[in-house]
């Protein structure tokens, strides 16, 4: 089976735009903080917080608004980035500003009154990977639900999904598996910055409660740029998303990490850039990888300590389907394992439901085939694609 490229409405331009790229902290800035004047703040932060010339984004609120800026908050991995993904993290004192930190990743998912009694308005700047199963996208849905319920509006600082924004592909998410690791139901992949979800998760009912939303878009980012081309500094969203480059290897290899025998590279120099499992020869899967004859990737024998399978390259401006891909990948690693890659049961098959956003990729995976699984993502992307184009900022 030949994998095309994802359905496109046209084609990828070439990295093209006038003047430096301004991410939305930075616009904000340039504005003197217009949306904020006056207000208590409550600023939704980590690692990644950065402006385009490299200072925290929580350093230059502190200066410009003082002790207007009340807490901070912060998501799955912690405020530094440093904690292991699942991991519970307690609240602490920010050592940078001396504020209150509370985690979002520990007691409590979604901000709590109380943790909002001096706030008047939560402004969100973590930076994406673009993949619904990236918990910072859930995190901001459920915080945009607590500003509505505790009469807070919310603020969202935009920054470039470093996928682009045209890329849209794979599974949609069944209401049933809906948790913290698929919160909006949008496609795996969707293309869209934090700021546009923002936007269509409230216009469209996708949170449970609305609030009064201002999203500061970009200036100079069009969804044809990769992050390679955007100029700008990547700071590793997670232990395991250390390179610009990860996201599309999470992307590709990301549910099958989550099968029971299986070795995507965690642990090595590019996590999520393996697709192995134990028992496999790396000759039979590297063989049936070249026959895929699959554009802006290729592979080579892996084995390590009893795994076997291939090694990925995948080139930023590849237009691959790479969910779909994957789903290949992980569907001949259980035939070339004798069914162990779908031996598990309890919490981690439930976790390999709601990040695949239902049962349907296991029962397929399980029959020997996904290839009509796979062109059935292909008519609800098409649908989402268009549903999506109202709220798109960017060309």
């Amino acid at each position: 089976m030949c994998i095309g490229p994802a359905p496109q409405t046209h084609q990828m331009p070439q990295a093209s735009y006038g003047g430096p790229l301004m991410l939305g902290v930075d616009v904000l800035a340039a504005r003197n903080f217009d949306l904020l004047r006056g207000k208590r703040v409550g600023l939704i932060t980590n690692h990644t917080s950065y402006t385009r010339t490299g200072e925290r984004t929580r350093v230059v609120f502190k200066r410009a608004l003082g002790p207007m800026l009340t807490t901070l908050f912060a998501p799955e991995h912690g405020l530094n980035g440093a904690e292991k993904a699942g991991a519970h993290i307690n609240d602490q004192r920010d050592p940078i500003t001396g504020l209150r930190c509370y985690s979002l990743h520990g007691s409590y998912r979604k901000p709590q009154p109380f943790m909002l009694r001096n706030v008047d308005v939560l402004v969100f700047d973590v930076q994406d990977i673009g993949a619904r199963s990236y918990t910072y996208i859930s995190t901001m849905a459920v915080a945009m639900e607590a500003a509505a319920e505790n009469g807070k509006e919310f603020v969202v600082l935009d920054r470039p999904n470093p996928l682009g924004g045209i890329r849209v592909e794979g599974p949609p998410l069944e209401a049933r598996w809906k948790s913290f690791v698929g919160q909006i139901p949008v496609p795996y992949v969707h293309g869209m910055t934090v700021g546009e979800l923002a936007m269509m998760a409230g216009a469209r009912r996708m949170i449970s409660s609305v609030p009064r939303l201002h999203v500061v878009r970009m200036q100079g980012w069009h969804r044809g740029l990769v992050w390679q081309e955007t100029g700008l500094t990547w700071h590793r969203t997670s232990p395991n998303i250390p390179y610009p480059t990860s996201p599309a290897y999470y992307v590709t290899t990301g549910m099958l990490g989550g099968g029971a025998n299986a070795d995507v590279g965690i642990g090595s120099s590019n996590p999520f850039g393996v697709a192995a499992a134990r028992g496999v020869n790396p000759s039979a899967m590297y063989a049936y990888c070249s026959r895929l004859n699959v554009p802006g990737v290729s592979f080579a024998p892996y084995s390590r300590e009893g795994f076997g399978g291939v090694k990925l390259s995948i080139h930023p401006k590849s237009n691959t389907d790479l969910t779909a891909l994957g789903a290949l990948l992980l569907c001949e690693l259980n035939r070339l394992s004798g069914g162990k890659v779908l031996q598990m049961s309890g919490d981690k098959l439930n976790l390999f439901h709601k990040v695949a956003g239902s049962e349907d990729l296991y029962r397929n995976v399980a029959r020997g085939s996904v290839s009509s699984l796979v062109n059935s993502w292909q008519s609800y992307c098409t649908s989402f694609r268009s549903a999506r184009q109202a709220y798109l900022l960017y060309p």
